[in-house]
């Protein structure tokens, strides 16, 4: 009987424990370029029949192509303005706003959309463009209510990159980002860099728009924000230096507009624009 050399046999197993690394490292390369909607959006939907019932908040329906847009609209008497809310990358408008009071003791009003599959929005997201195209659209419909008073673009996370691409389209008096990030393929990075960049769908770049707002702007973040760290927001600034970089300390992605040191300094600046 002819033996098996043991070096091939080690060779063989090594190679094979490779190939099966190779195998497994493509499949999860796929399902992440594959599944990457559920991962950059975590839409909830809503019922059709969900009744929002916060006081002087009117639901508003905004029809884009193949789809209508749900949207909120809180409206006081003699508002100094509006702020143009966009929101986060999960949860919808009846957990985004749930109480007006800041907005009302600032003397703002608020108008905040949920995005495609969000919400009572129907639809999916399918492209970057649309999205785009859907927060334009938006904002053309309710900006000219505004018309001679304060008109605020506020972007909250994922908010905040489509909150810069629209300040660059459109005449606003403010911008506000509260913790943003550079580009997705700077959160890929600092999430998933063993994932090549080439799989990124999606480029949300920030950091390319960023320059080109004409009107000032604001960014806001936690300093202890695992989520999105505040090196990009720092990255940001960096490139537009006439940003203003406003850091609370001891804020997090979640807690941050909890923090009284967060909401005052908000509140400040809409007091005096």
């Amino acid at each position: 009987m002819k033996l098996r050399h043991p070096l091939k046999s080690v060779t063989g197993f090594v190679s094979t424990l490779a190939m099966l690394g190779v195998l497994g490292y493509v499949g999860v390369a796929g399902f992440f370029y594959w599944a990457q909607d559920n991962i950059v959006f975590r839409p909830e939907a809503l019922p059709a029949s969900y009744e929002f019932t916060l006081p002087n908040v009117s639901e508003v329906k905004i029809p884009v192509d193949g789809a209508t847009l749900s949207a909120l609209h809180f409206k006081q008497p003699n508002a100094k303005g509006v702020v143009f809310f966009l929101h986060g990358n999960a949860g919808n408008l009846a957990s985004w706003v749930r109480d007006t009071d800041f907005y009302r003791r600032s003397n703002f009003d608020l108008f905040m959309i949920d995005y495609r599959g969000f919400g009572k929005s129907t639809g999916h997201i399918e492209s970057e463009a649309q999205l785009h195209a859907d927060v334009l659209a938006a904002w053309k419909m309710i900006a000219p209510q505004y018309e001679g008073r304060k008109r605020v673009i506020f972007g909250r996370s994922l908010g905040t990159t489509l909150a810069t691409k629209l300040s660059t389209e459109v005449a606003a008096d403010w911008t506000v980002l509260v913790s943003p990030f550079y580009s997705l393929e700077a959160m890929r990075q600092q999430h998933y860099p063993w994932l090549p960049g080439a799989l990124m769908r999606y480029k949300f770049t920030t950091n390319e728009w960023l320059p080109n707002v004409k009107n000032p702007v604001t960014i806001i973040h936690g300093n202890i924000d695992t989520m999105i760290n505040i090196s990009q927001a720092e990255r940001l600034k960096a490139i537009a230096p006439k940003v203003e970089l406003i850091e609370i300390p001891d804020g997090d992605h979640v807690n941050l507009h909890q923090l009284s040191s967060y909401l005052d300094a908000l509140a400040d600046r809409l007091i005096k624009l």
